[in-house]
């Protein structure tokens, strides 16, 4: 038996779920230049059983908190970006190589390799060039279709190969590239929930995002390895929360997030690295040990999946709180999804963060740490707590 298959099946509703919550209700139509604040009602307040749930199962679901046009404009802003169009002028801070044509067979049934597009290496008008510009126009939003009528992701084509090759695309700092993701990761609405669920004396920041796009052809795309958010952030106070906003509709053919209830109070344990987030037996290798030193068999954790969040919908865990998802076994959709991890607003780097892969462009050669201001650019407030 594998260790898939010795955890416990989860339970298809989260245990507290709110839908279409008044003070989290988010669209990004200014983008088109139609100012719709009056939905951001900051005039109303996570209610009490909210925080109470998220302290004890350490995650909250929230459904229907982006509408369907904000949703469908991510999708395509996220089409261009995957093909070098940055509307901010700069790259993300990682972004996979996306090739425009697909190879073509030649009488000698060899295939030619395609152009590809390095965009660390273009600037802003070299990486626009040969494109649609009416489909990254700022008044143009468009539909999830208007890169590739399948709707399947990036030309389908990734480093010169078939998509069928493509299992899982990540993006790591989106909102340093397009207007519209920006608007999204700075919205004041999820900065306060933040800091009404932990308590955050000063307010939230935007630590970072993450786009992860679980792509078909064939279906199978790796499960996610259970792990927790906190040990990868380099920060003080270590408080870490992620705010995750589903870009599809979460059926559980697409290997939606889980989340293991309770998991959030449990001691440290193994860590693991990025480069074994992804894992062929089910990735709970990390998860078991982790439990284990709980006094807890794999069989009897309470593990709770997100299959039933809309596309706009968002789950908030707790940055402790162990989760995973599994394989996208659809034949035709891709499951998508940005999460955007917070740290308290007066958080500063540790020393450590100097070893960080993730991290030490940011320290430099800085000595002291403790007295460096992050930057609003690359670290926004979203919300302060008022005096």
């Amino acid at each position: 038996m594998t260790l898939e298959n010795k955890l416990s099946p989860p339970k298809e509703c989260a245990p507290y779920i709110c839908d279409n919550p008044p003070y989290l209700h988010i669209s990004l139509m200014r983008q088109a230049g139609i100012d719709d604040d009056s939905n951001n009602d900051l005039n109303n307040s996570l209610p009490e059983q909210g925080r109470a749930c998220f302290e004890r199962d350490g995650f909250i679901v929230f459904q229907n908190v982006l509408d369907k046009e904000s949703v469908d404009a991510l999708n395509n802003r996220l089409e261009g970006v995957l093909r070098g169009v940055y509307d901010r002028g700069v790259a993300p801070d990682k972004i996979p190589r996306v090739s425009f044509q697909p190879p073509k067979k030649t009488h000698k049934k060899k295939r030619r390799k395609p152009k590809e597009l390095d965009s660390t290496k273009m600037d802003h008008s070299e990486q626009s060039a040969g494109l649609e510009q009416s489909a990254v126009e700022d008044e143009v939003l468009g539909s999830t279709n208007e890169w590739n009528a399948e709707g399947m992701g990036p030309l389908g084509f990734v480093k010169g190969r078939r998509q069928e090759k493509t299992r899982v695309l990540q993006i790591i700092n989106v909102h340093k590239s397009d207007r519209l993701f920006r608007e999204l990761v700075t919205a004041e609405s999820l900065g306060r929930v933040v800091s009404e669920l932990t308590g955050w004396p000063h307010g939230a920041r935007l630590a970072q995002d993450q786009v992860w796009a679980k792509y078909v052809r064939p279906p199978g795309a790796s499960p996610l390895v259970f792990h927790r958010d906190s040990p990868y952030f380099m920060f003080t106070p270590d408080d870490v929360v992620t705010v995750w906003i589903a870009l599809d509709q979460m059926d559980s053919e697409l290997g939606p997030l889980q989340y293991i209830k309770g998991s959030h109070k449990w001691g440290d344990g193994r860590i693991g690295t990025s480069s074994s987030f992804f894992q062929s037996d089910g990735g709970t290798n990390l998860l078991r040990s982790a439990a284990e030193r709980e006094g807890i068999l794999l069989e009897e954790l309470e593990s709770v999946t997100m299959s039933g969040l809309e596309a706009g919908g968002i789950s908030i865990h707790n940055g402790r709180t162990w989760h995973g998802s599994g394989k996208n076994e659809s034949s035709h959709r891709p499951r998508r999804g940005i999460g955007l991890h917070f740290v308290p607003a007066n958080a500063r780097f540790t020393s450590e963060s100097k070893k960080s892969r993730l991290w030490k462009t940011y320290v430099g050669d800085e000595e002291d740490i403790s007295s460096m201001d992050l930057s609003e650019e690359d670290f926004p407030i979203t919300w302060k707590v008022p005096n």
